[in-house]
């Protein structure tokens, strides 16, 4: 891949309109925001377009509203949440391309900034069709001189608002895309060794892309998550009620000789907490701990072991490069939170002994935040899982390629 232009390929922004395409897709209940990490991130790149005396036009999404307005996955709260965070005025349009927002975005002083209404509330966002996408972002277009990708979460998607702006408009990457690709290159380029990756989450079909690109790169895999049971399943250990994915059983028989004909050590959980219900608000958790090998038919896996997460930890004392993508177990739930918390924790350590710690967004990320830890004793948190995944898979991410192009 070429070097991409920055912010500063734009030359002089005052007065300049100026679209912003940032990721502000964050939990909601309600109209309360659970967590604000991804509009933190955002902040960086908007203050710098805002202080360069840009007239700032923020475009992003919430949720999966289908092509037409839902107040459920209004940014509205986010606007507001954006704006105590800048400390200064955010304007709202209650529309992303219609009356109300060409009125915003004309309202706009040097400097000021403007959130449009979540762009997926037009099908043209998110259309199979180009030319419907493409009208979509001729309309967008019309509110701005020049665009600025800075919303990492969606550069894997082929959207109006990520790639077909891009054709119409002097583009450049924002300074959070950028510092996400810098990183995952060196995840995927040359990689300081030892290089440890831990996969977790629910579904090994999910990760396959990753450990197929992974397998003949990383020193150790480590396997913890929903995913865990189907490579036990695999290697023949009974799983009782726990996630398995049968059709992936195949698949895992091939990663673990693949990966012992390449050199490559897969670390599996020896010991996992069970239960025999999944978390759920109306019983206490009952967790007990039994042999990987011997998970009673009645119970179901709901994180790693406390030996196992000792083992996790020790697997990643040397390391100098780690990439975490997928939570060891329902973190959410106290009784089943700490493998999460484990991992965590090792992957701070490789950060203070000098090493890039990399959590790859998604629930890893909110896991992080959830467990309390501090995000500056990381070396990166991505906000974007998906994206990120699919970089490390080798793939090309549309929303990248378009501004190596433009």
């Amino acid at each position: 891949m070429s070097h991409t232009a920055g912010i500063e390929s734009l030359g002089d922004l005052r007065g300049k309109r100026v679209l912003v395409r940032s990721d502000l897709n964050v939990p909601l209940d309600g109209t309360t925001i659970t967590d604000d990490g991804r509009i933190r991130a955002s902040v960086p790149t908007i203050t710098q377009l805002s202080d360069a005396g840009a007239r700032v036009v923020v475009t992003a999404h919430l949720g999966r509203p289908d092509g037409s307005p839902d107040p459920r996955y209004s940014l509205e709260p986010v606007a507001a949440r954006l704006s105590e965070l800048l400390e200064r005025p955010v304007a709202f349009a209650t529309d992303t391309v219609g009356a109300s927002a060409s009125e915003t975005v004309a309202g706009l002083e040097d400097g000021g900034i403007a959130v449009l209404e979540n762009v997926r509330f037009n099908d043209g966002e998110t259309s199979k069709d180009d030319s419907v996408r493409g009208a979509f972002a001729d309309q967008l277009a019309q509110l701005a001189d020049a665009f600025v990708s800075d919303g990492f979460g969606v550069v894997h998607r082929r959207q109006a608002s990520v790639y077909e702006v891009a054709l119409r408009l002097p583009s450049a990457m924002g300074g959070l895309v950028a510092a996400e690709v810098e990183v995952l290159r060196r995840l995927t380029e040359h990689p300081e060794r030892p290089y440890v990756v831990v996969l977790g989450g629910s579904k090994v079909s999910d990760k396959l892309g990753v450990i197929d690109n992974l397998i003949d790169k990383a020193d150790k895999l480590l396997i913890g998550g929903g995913m865990v049971f189907t490579f036990l399943k695999a290697q023949g250990h009974e799983v009782g009620k726990s996630l398995l994915e049968e059709d992936q059983l195949d698949t895992c028989t091939r990663y673990l000789s693949e990966a012992a004909d390449r050199g490559v050590e897969i670390v599996l959980p020896t010991d996992v907490v069970v239960d025999t219900a999944f978390p759920s608000g109306d019983r206490e958790p009952q967790p007990s701990v039994v042999p990987a090998s011997e998970i009673p038919a009645d119970a179901l896996g709901l994180d790693i072991g406390p030996e196992s997460a000792a083992a996790f930890a020790a697997a990643l004392s040397d390391a100098q490069t780690v990439f975490w993508n997928g939570p060891m177990g329902v973190f959410e739930v106290a009784a089943f939170a700490e493998g999460t918390r484990a991992v965590a924790q090792a992957l701070t350590e490789v950060t203070s002994s000098g090493g890039l710690s990399v959590v790859g967004g998604g629930d890893s990320a909110a896991a992080v935040r959830q467990l309390g830890f501090d995000e500056a004793a990381f070396g990166h948190i991505s906000t974007g899982g998906g994206a990120s995944l699919e970089f490390l898979e080798g793939k090309e991410l549309p929303g990248i390629a378009v501004l190596e192009r433009a």
